[in-house]
C-alpha cells in the first residue's frame, strides 16, 4: 500500500502556472515550473486548500460516483454529521436518513452514532492515560499527516482511538453480514465525505492496517439526488431511524468532538493555517493544563471541506439549530461493544515519523545543504514573491540545495546578472 497515497490530483490541462496554490499550500507540497504546477507527494497532506483556492479548477479531488452502488448486492451508507448541516430547515435527521434509503442504499449507519461511542472511549482513555496529556484529536487525516512529515515530538499525544467514520464502517459491515447472511465482498459500505482527504484515509489508512470503507462519496454529488428524496419523504409518515443525539451531530463542526468530553481543558483550532500555529506551541510546550486538543484542517471543522456546497459558517448556524432539541446522546456502548472496545476502537498500528523534509540522505549532506541554503537566502532577495514557482526564497533556496532549482529562476538575481552582462559588453564596446 503506497504510504503517500493521494486524494488531491492535478489536471496539468487546467493549470495556467498562476502561484494561488503555492502560496497557500501549508506544507510547500506545491511549485510552479515550466508554466504547470506539480504537487510533492511526500509533502501533499490532502487538506483540500489548492482545491478551494485554483480559480481554474486545476486541482481536483479523487473519490467514488454514485454507480458505484450497482457494484454491490447490498449498500450501507455512512452519512457524515456535516451531511445534515447542508439542508434548508431541516428539523428532523430522520428526513435525510429515510431519504438516504429511498435514494438507493439498503441501510444507513449513522457516524455521529459511532461518533458518540468514540466520545465515551475517549473519555475513558483520557482518565487513564494522564501521563499522555494532552491528547490530540485523530479525527482529521490531515492533521494526523501533517504530524506524522512535521512535528515528530507530538506523535506520542495523538489519540491512538479509530475516528467515527470507521468505528460506524465496522459496525455497519457487522449488522449487514448479520442481517442478510451475505459474504463481505458482496455488501458496499459507502462514506457520504465532506472532505477529500477521507478519501486518503481509506486507501491509506493510519493507525489501522486496512479500512472497512469500501466507496467514498461526495457529499456535493449526492445533495442534488437526495434533495429529491427528501421532497418525497416530508409528505409521508416516515420511520424514526436515527441513532445519535448532540454530541454526535457536534462532531460536524470546529469544538464539537471537544464538547463531548465533558472537560473544560481543552482547545479547538480549524483552519489549517491556525492548526499549525497550535501545533508549533505545543512543540514549544506554551500550553499548560490541556487535557485535549482537537484540530480541524478545514475552516469550520468538517462543514467546511471542499466536497461540500454550503457555506461553513451557515452549515454550523444549521448544526446548532438541528441539535436545539436532540437528547446529549443516543449511542451508548452495550456490553458487547464494550467487551469489544480495544478491538473496535484502538489503533492496531502505531504512526511512525516520515522525514519528508530531511535535507539529504545522510547527517554530512544535510549539514552541507543548509550550509548552502544559508548562503543562498542571503543572495535572494527575500520577498517571497513566488515569481519563481516556489512559495518562499527560503523554500526556492531548498529546492536549489537539493538540485531541484536553479539560481536564475529568480527573477531578481536573473535581472541582476542580465544587468552586469550589459554593463560587461558596453565596457568591451567602449
Amino acid at each position: 500500500m503506497d504510504k503517500f497515497y493521494h486524494s488531491v490530483r492535478l489536471d496539468e490541462s487546467l493549470c495556467k502556472g498562476c502561484i494561488n496554490c503555492i502560496k497557500r499550500c501549508p506544507t510547500e507540497a506545491i511549485r510552479v515550473r515550466g508554466g504547470k504546477a506539480s504537487i510533492n507527494n511526500k509533502f501533499c497532506i490532502d487538506c483540500g486548500e489548492c482545491i478551494r483556492v485554483c480559480p481554474h479548477h486545476a486541482k481536483l479531488a479523487t473519490y467514488d460516483k454514485l454507480d458505484v452502488m450497482k457494484k454491490y448486492r447490498y449498500t450501507v451508507a455512512l452519512p457524515a454529521p456535516s451531511l445534515y448541516s447542508q439542508f434548508n430547515n431541516l428539523d428532523d435527521v430522520n428526513i435525510v436518513l429515510n431519504a438516504l434509503l429511498l435514494m438507493g442504499f439498503d441501510d444507513v449507519f449513522e457516524v455521529s452514532a459511532a461518533a458518540e461511542l468514540v466520545s465515551e472511549a475517549t473519555r475513558q482513555y483520557i482518565s487513564e492515560h494522564e501521563e499522555q496529556l494532552p491528547l490530540i484529536s485523530t479525527a482529521c487525516p490531515s492533521v494526523v499527516r501533517l504530524i506524522r512529515v512535521r512535528f515528530p515530538n507530538l506523535i506520542p499525544h495523538l489519540l491512538p482511538i479509530n475516528p467515527p467514520v470507521e468505528v460506524a464502517a465496522v459496525l455497519a459491515v457487522r449488522k449487514a453480514m448479520e442481517d442478510t447472511g451475505l459474504p463481505r465482498e458482496e455488501i458496499g459500505i459507502m462514506f457520504i465525505s465532506p472532505c477529500p482527504s477521507k478519501v486518503t484515509y481509506v486507501k491509506s489508512p493510519l493507525g489501522t492496517e486496512k479500512s472497512e470503507i469500501d466507496q467514498v462519496l461526495a457529499i456535493k454529488d449526492v445533495y442534488p439526488k437526495l434533495l429529491a428524496c427528501m421532497k418525497t419523504v416530508v409528505g409521508e409518515d416516515y420511520p424514526v431511524i436515527g441513532t445519535s443525539g448532540k454530541i454526535g451531530i457536534s462532531w460536524g463542526h470546529s469544538g464539537g468532538e471537544a464538547s463531548g468530553l465533558f472537560t473544560e481543558n481543552y482547545l479547538a483550532a480549524d483552519g489549517i493555517e491556525n492548526v499549525i500555529r497550535v501545533l508549533e506551541d505545543m512543540e514549544d510546550q506554551k500550553f499548560t493544563n490541556l487535557r485535549f486538543v482537537e484540530l480541524n484542517a478545514c475552516n469550520g471543522g468538517c462543514v467546511g471541506g471542499v466536497l461540500t456546497v454550503e457555506n461553513p459558517y451557515v452549515a454550523e448556524v444549521k448544526l446548532k439549530h438541528l441539535r436545539k432539541y436532540m437528547p446529549v446522546a443516543r449511542s451508548h456502548m452495550d456490553a458487547e461493544t464494550e467487551e469489544k472496545a480495544e478491538e473496535l476502537m484502538t489503533w492496531t498500528q502505531s504512526v511512525e515519523y516520515e522525514p519528508v523534509y530531511n535535507l539529504g540522505e545522510t547527517m554530512m549532506e544535510s549539514f552541507a545543504r543548509l550550509s548552502r541554503i544559508e548562503v543562498l537566502s542571503k543572495q535572494l532577495p527575500g520577498l517571497d514573491c513566488g515569481d519563481c514557482g516556489a512559495p518562499s526564497c527560503k523554500a526556492l533556496a531548498e529546492d536549489i540545495a537539493r538540485g531541484a532549482a536553479k539560481e536564475e529562476d529568480c527573477v531578481y538575481i536573473m535581472k541582476e546578472r542580465i544587468r552586469r552582462l550589459m554593463e560587461q559588453e558596453k565596457g568591451g564596446q567602449t
